[in-house]
């Protein structure tokens, strides 16, 4: 699975894009976020408010109850507003 971080998310992680392999019982980008906040403290800084942070599977937005699988690719973004 390759995971994208932008924005302030990927100062907080320490990297824009990493290739993960998720335990096999992670099935969706919430349970995904929860193994991610586990990884390193900036991983747990960055999600620590999910209020703002957005999510996208294969380039869709998804909601946290969106399944993932190994081949996808999940990006973490900050809300987007237009003006």
């Amino acid at each position: 699975m390759n995971v994208l971080y932008f924005a302030w998310l990927r100062t907080k992680v320490g990297t824009g894009e990493e290739s993960v392999a998720p335990p096999a019982d992670i099935a969706t980008v919430g349970q995904l976020v929860d193994w991610l906040k586990a990884r390193s403290a900036g991983h747990a800084q960055a999600f620590a408010d999910l209020k703002v942070v957005r999510a996208a599977v294969n380039q869709e937005y998804a909601g946290w109850d969106h399944p993932v699988a190994a081949g996808d690719e999940v990006a973490f973004f900050p809300p987007v507003t237009g003006g």
